[in-house]
């Protein structure tokens, strides 16, 4: 039997009765567009594609999916590396959308602190915040689409983790749908509150396989008051992190991003994007892309960093460098950064590598890993790229010219195998950010197995015990 059919039919009319004409997508071309992940790894199917617009809709969803024994797969920009929100091929998984819960609840300026549903893309919740006077600072470079509940599903890095953290760094509260249907109302504001077990962080990085986050209480900052952002055109990956390295002794704190880019990465970029410009006389081998920022008064930030940027020129560190002028000039040299992995998108295919080593092992990390790669598929573009001040290495490669994107494909196996064994060596992980999704389990028992892993599976084995919640995502 298709299992679109098998999908019981008085199941499709209950969740129609409850959600509303609005609320359901069963046409084929409707769903359609939630059937295929970014990346283009997965085509799947699906019988409908559920939209609930509030907790209560997404709570009753739930239960009635879980009565009928239906595996959900949740579901917010569909932005994912790793095939986290991709449905399955057989038909046989519905798709919960958060899309229609995105309300910014409230916002408190004196406990700094934003109320917001699921649905919420993250630019807009940076924009909410920024109205009222304060900032988000969790930043990546799907912000556009990727949505809140999605962001905190997967513990999202980004550009800024080195001064305020991953994802769960910023969550107080969550509200979450369990399994069965019910609803975990854990939307606290409280910076101490140590009554048992922390569950919110859970849920965090859980990639939707223990609960739906439909709601959740963040953290906010003070706006910085004054922000300087350069590109530096560095000798190498050693000097990236020495000049990283001065950065924090003259101001850690100042520190918002510090983000390494290669030449080739850099190169695509100009091919692939219009408009794009290298604001440099000459192009380098390698960049790095620093965003200075504070809140304190009279910090003339400028002048600090062109005095730490003169002394690394000395030192042979930096050849050159621009340091922006303007909001316009700021937002070129990060697009810059930011349209890496379009630009990679646009050059071919590519086998992406989300890993990270101690920041000391950077360098080390891109060196071996591009000999490694080099030897393994000559010609190939290995496109190293990331957030240099945390660790977090894209180790992305891009096929050689000319050759066939589907037989290169065929070596992703053997290519991440090859990074992950310096990664590995280097007292690394092989996901840093992106997460396990539908790519990675396979890659668990090797490097979480044992007592991890089993905890990991207990925990899915109490809060799921139907395995209904993103069947085959995260644990082999």
């Amino acid at each position: 039997m298709d299992p679109l059919t098998a999908v019981p039919a008085d199941l499709i009319s209950a969740l129609q009765s409850r959600l509303g004409p609005r609320g359901i997508l069963t046409d084929p071309a409707d769903t359609a567009p939630y059937c295929e992940d970014w990346r283009r790894l997965y085509r799947g199917r699906t019988p409908a594609v559920l939209r609930p617009a509030t907790t209560e809709e997404v709570a009753d969803a739930v239960r009635l999916c879980a009565v009928s024994g239906v595996a959900i797969v949740p579901q917010g920009g569909n932005t994912s590396m790793v095939g986290g929100a991709a449905v399955s091929e057989d038909g046989s998984q519905i798709v919960l959308s958060l899309s229609r819960l995105n309300r910014v609840r409230e916002i408190d300026p004196i406990d700094m602190t934003m109320e917001i549903e699921a649905g919420v893309t993250l630019k807009a919740a940076q924009d909410a915040a920024a109205d009222a006077g304060a900032l988000l600072p969790l930043s990546i470079s799907s912000e556009g689409s990727a949505q809140i509940g999605g962001v905190l599903a997967t513990n999202a890095g980004g550009n800024n983790t080195v001064r305020y953290g991953n994802a769960r760094d910023l969550v107080l509260g969550l509200e979450v749908v369990l399994p069965d249907g019910q609803v975990w109302h854990g939307l606290r504001r409280l910076h101490k509150d140590n009554t048992g077990y922390c569950l919110r962080q859970l849920f965090v990085g859980s990639e939707g396989t223990l609960g739906i986050i439909t709601a959740a209480v963040l953290k906010l900052y003070p706006r910085p008051r004054e922000t300087a952002v350069a590109l530096c055109a560095v000798a190498s990956p050693e000097a990236a992190l020495d000049l990283f390295n001065r950065l924090q002794q003259h101001d850690a704190a100042a520190i918002q991003a510090y983000e390494y880019m290669s030449g080739l990465g850099v190169e695509l970029v100009l091919r692939h994007i219009p408009g794009a410009a290298l604001p440099l006389e000459t192009a380098a081998a390698h960049y790095v892309l620093v965003e200075l920022a504070t809140s304190r008064k009279h910090a003339d930030l400028r002048g600090a960093f062109e005095g730490v940027l003169a002394a690394a020129m000395e030192a042979g560190l930096v050849a050159d460098a621009v340091i922006a002028e303007s909001g316009t000039q700021r937002a070129a040299l990060w697009r810059l950064r930011e349209e890496h992995s379009e630009a990679q998108k646009l050059a071919g295919a590519s086998v992406k590598n989300d890993v990270s080593v101690p920041v000391s092992k950077v360098p080390e990390l891109i060196r071996r890993a591009t000999e490694a790669c080099e030897r393994l598929v000559p010609g190939i573009r290995v496109v190293p790229f990331g957030h240099l001040g945390d660790g977090n290495i894209h180790v992305n490669l891009v096929q050689p010219d000319g050759m066939d994107g589907a037989a290169f494909l065929a070596l992703d196996h053997t290519l991440m195998d090859a990074v992950n064994a310096v990664v590995r060596a280097l007292d690394g992980s092989f996901s840093a950010e992106h997460g396990i999704g539908r790519l990675k389990p396979f890659m668990m028992p090797e490097w979480r197995g044992g007592a991890e892993l089993d905890l990991m599976r207990g925990i899915k084995a109490a809060l799921d015990p139907q395995g209904l919640m993103n069947p085959g995502k995260m644990l082999p």
